[in-house]
């Protein structure tokens, strides 16, 4: 029964230098006193985290043009619904 003794902060922080600062893990393994195998592990967990949210992303992009369309679509409608009904008086 281990806790872990470093902070999700810590771990994004050490995650963060490897991958967006593009420093080699061996060198943050040893700045931060923290094994090699522990930083792949961290990379992997923010990895799957970070795949998820740019998922969400996609969805929400696509989303949003689906409703542009479909209220476009209600707009004309109306349009059409008014001017078929004034010619009908």
């Amino acid at each position: 029964m281990s806790s872990s003794k470093f902070s999700e902060e810590f771990k994004r922080d050490a995650v963060a230098q490897i991958t967006e600062r593009g420093y080699p893990v061996r060198e943050v393994s040893e700045r931060l006193g923290v094994s090699p195998y522990s930083l792949y592990a961290w990379k992997r967990k923010f990895a799957k985290a970070s795949c998820g949210e740019a998922e969400k992303d996609t969805e929400i992009r696509r989303l949003k043009k689906e409703l542009a369309r479909v209220s476009e679509e209600r707009d004309i409608l109306k349009k059409a619904t008014a001017y078929f009904a004034r010619d009908a008086k």
